[in-house]
Formats: C-alpha cells, sequence, structure tokens
C-alpha cells in the first residue's frame, strides 16, 4: 500500500480476503458489502460479483461510487435473501459476521458455496476474561500497527452501521468455526481481527 493511500483496519486485510478466491472462480458473493470498496476489488478477479448488504443508504453509496459497473448490489438480510444453494464459488465476509448468529451466518456461507468453493471472513471478536490472556500480544501488536499506519495512510472511518462490543470472543469464535466448518483456518490477527478460510469438500 503506497504512502498516503486510504486505510482503516478493514480495507488492511482485503489481500488476504483475495487470496483466498480460488483460481477459475466465476461468481462471488461479498456479504455486508458496506461501501462496496471490496466488492470491486472482487470484480477484478472475478467475473461475476454479487454484494450484498441490508443498510439502504450504505448500499446506495456503494452503488454511487461507480454506478454499479459489473457488480449486481443487492439489499438484504443475509440470513433469508433467497440465493440458490451452491451458487457462488467464493463468499467474502469483512465486519459482518458478528452482526448475526455466528453459527447460522457460517452455516449459510458454506451452504451456499459449490462443492470446492471457498469463503474468507475477516471477523470482530472480543477478548475474553482471563481465558483471553493469550490475546494480548496481539491487542498491543494492533495498537502499535494501527498508530503506524495511521501517520502514513489516510484513515477512512466506516460509515456503515457498526456494533460493539462483538457477542463473540475469539475463543468462542474459533470453537464455532471449528464445530460448524471442520478443518476451517481460524486465525487470531492484528488490529482487533480473525480471519477465517475455509474450502467446501468437492464431494459435498
Amino acid at each position: 500500500m503506497s504512502p498516503g493511500a486510504e486505510w482503516n483496519h478493514n480495507i488492511h486485510y482485503h489481500p488476504a480476503v483475495l487470496a483466498a478466491v480460488p483460481a477459475g472462480a466465476a461468481r462471488a458473493l461479498d456479504v455486508g458489502c458496506g461501501d462496496g470498496r471490496l466488492a470491486r476489488e472482487l470484480r477484478a478477479v472475478v467475473p461475476h460479483v454479487t454484494a450484498l448488504d441490508r443498510d439502504e443508504p450504505t448500499l446506495a453509496a456503494a452503488w454511487a461510487a461507480d454506478g454499479g459497473l459489473g457488480i449486481d448490489y443487492v439489499l438484504g438480510d443475509f440470513l433469508s435473501q433467497d440465493f440458490e444453494a451452491g451458487s457462488f464459488d467464493f463468499v467474502g465476509c469483512i465486519a459482518t459476521l458478528h452482526h448475526m448468529e455466528a453459527g447460522d451466518g457460517l452455516r449459510r456461507m458454506a451452504d451456499l458455496l459449490r462443492p470446492g468453493g471457498r469463503l474468507a471472513v475477516v471477523g470482530l471478536a472480543r477478548l475474553g476474561g482471563i481465558r483471553g490472556i493469550g490475546d494480548l500480544p496481539a491487542e498491543i501488536g494492533g495498537f502499535l500497527l494501527h498508530r503506524l499506519k495511521r501517520s502514513r495512510h489516510q484513515f477512512v472511518r466506516v460509515t456503515a452501521p457498526t456494533l460493539w462490543p462483538p457477542p463473540e470472543t475469539y475463543g468462542s469464535m474459533r470453537r464455532i468455526a471449528r464445530a460448524t466448518l471442520p478443518g476451517a483456518d481460524f486465525r487470531r490477527r492484528l488490529l482487533w481481527r480473525y480471519t477465517l478460510v475455509w474450502e467446501k469438500p468437492a464431494a459435498s
């Protein structure tokens, strides 16, 4: 990222999401697309992108950024939206999963993936009291990285509705991920985030 480029905690992890897109992916879904920034980046590597958000002003602003060129912007709730099962090669989700029941959200993402498809989540969680003491190094590291990045880049505030604190701890999210998506790669990250990547078995 070049000096002076726009940056925030979510933008920081866009490369991790894009790196998870499987080769040859034809259809991608951005869950909780917010300002549409990730959807526009996905459009550069996936022929068909659907961007979903339940906040109408946020979705309108995302569409207005480039007139919705090459992206299907959809207003709706992810858990109840009428998408066909197995209709996406890739599902991406940044700072959205904590707005819904996590297990339900992950099961819905898995259902929408075709066999061999992949999902990538960048999520928010909170410290879990004394059990969360192992997360303190990441908390401190996140604070230092935040200060460094803000001094070098243009910080962009999130305009979509926010929820804090998240309902799940990092520990409970790790357990939910492993129980819901066996084999999922769950990692605690800096900047108060975690990442979760899972590939749907080809035999599903």
